[in-house]
């Protein structure tokens, strides 16, 4: 019996499942897996219980040596697919590849040191892909503002699927919160792009409501968000409940009133669709990536100051009441438009297109 053609998926981030690259790698190998019928699917992990959701993939055990030029692995694939930009792990061998990149954030937010570190990483990364895969068009876009992508190399957009699952599962999870008021809802980690602290003044405002702000928030900017809590007298209406579990998750989604995100760089925003498959209104910035996602079943804010998102989210929750039904479909349309079968069937095909 002929051999199937070894895939090696490259996805040692399974074990950051509270980031959008953990999320990421999860849901496309978890979908890969349950297509897959042409290739053996070889995943990249710390350890077996990575991969324990998983049918039918082989493991290989991620060692962070694996980084440096002389450990690269030697074992010959018939592809290799690296699902993280940020990777060092690589072939030692030149055989088919294919690079996803989530975003360029770094090529303006961080210093010359870290940037140039990060260039270095992608030019190497692009020099060796025979397709590049982007998450959304904003990122293929930035992706060849900053690199000329030689000819011949395939590119595509394959936008991410919505994790959210069915809310009938969850129709019965408790939480330690226990709201006296209605809350408003935002999640991701606490880095200063996430721009949290611009919904505290807004809040001020906004006195019926309450806000949860769920990531790991025992960071610098953690600590910061917590003194501006204290000095706008907030304490009692902003809970900052760190990591959460799934099931914490969307329970918070299922019972908030909206879901506000003034993120002010990210690459597509997964938390994003799933408020929307909980047909939740959602406040957005219009940065980077976010109103390509939100399309026009979003309300966006075009700055932060505090009148103006106010404004934007009283009319918005007006516009959205008065008309519920009709809005709930269209949030649902949105969510359901993202999918994560057809995102891995896309890959299916790119795999096939690149092998032959």
């Amino acid at each position: 019996m002929q051999k199937k053609p070894r895939i090696f998926l490259e996805s040692h981030n399974l074990k950051n499942q509270y980031s959008g690259f953990g999320q990421f790698n999860y849901w496309l190998i978890k979908n890969l897996a349950k297509i897959n019928t042409e290739y053996e699917l070889v995943v990249n992990a710390k350890s077996k219980s990575s991969i324990s959701d998983f049918q039918n993939v082989k493991f290989n055990r991620y060692y962070s040596l694996t980084r440096y030029k002389q450990f690269h692995t030697r074992k010959k694939y018939a592809l290799w697919h690296s699902l993280n930009q940020n990777t060092r792990i690589e072939p030692h061998h030149k055989l088919p590849y294919i690079l996803t990149v989530h975003d360029l954030i770094i090529m303006d937010h961080q210093n010359k040191e870290h940037r140039k570190k990060f260039e270095n990483l992608m030019l190497h990364k692009i020099e060796r892909s025979h397709a590049i895969t982007y998450i959304s068009e904003y990122v293929k876009e930035q992706t060849n503002k900053y690199f000329e992508i030689p000819k011949g190399v395939v590119q595509k957009v394959f936008y991410n699927g919505n994790p959210a699952i069915s809310s009938s599962l969850f129709q019965n999870q408790n939480s330690d919160y226990h709201n006296s008021k209605p809350f408003l809802f935002s999640l991701g980690q606490f880095l200063e792009r996430k721009n949290f602290h611009s919904l505290l003044p807004m809040l001020e405002k906004a006195k019926n409501f309450e806000l949860i702000i769920a990531g790991n928030s025992d960071k610098k900017y953690g600590e910061y968000i917590r003194k501006e809590i204290e000095k706008q007298g907030l304490k009692d209406r902003v809970k900052l409940v760190g990591k959460i579990t799934e099931a914490e998750k969307h329970f918070y989604l299922q019972n908030c009133s909206a879901f506000v995100f003034p993120s002010l760089a990210e690459g597509f925003g997964l938390p994003v669709i799933e408020a929307m498959a909980y047909a939740k209104p959602v406040f957005l910035s219009r940065k980077t990536s976010l109103p390509e996602i939100g399309a026009d079943t979003a309300f966006y804010w075009d700055n932060f100051d505090p009148q103006h998102m106010l404004d934007i989210f009283e009319n918005g929750m007006h516009e959205y009441e008065s008309n519920e039904q009709e809005f709930s479909k269209k949030l649902k349309a949105r969510a359901n438009y993202f999918n994560w079968n057809r995102t891995a069937m896309n890959y299916m095909g790119l795999y096939s297109e690149i092998l032959k």
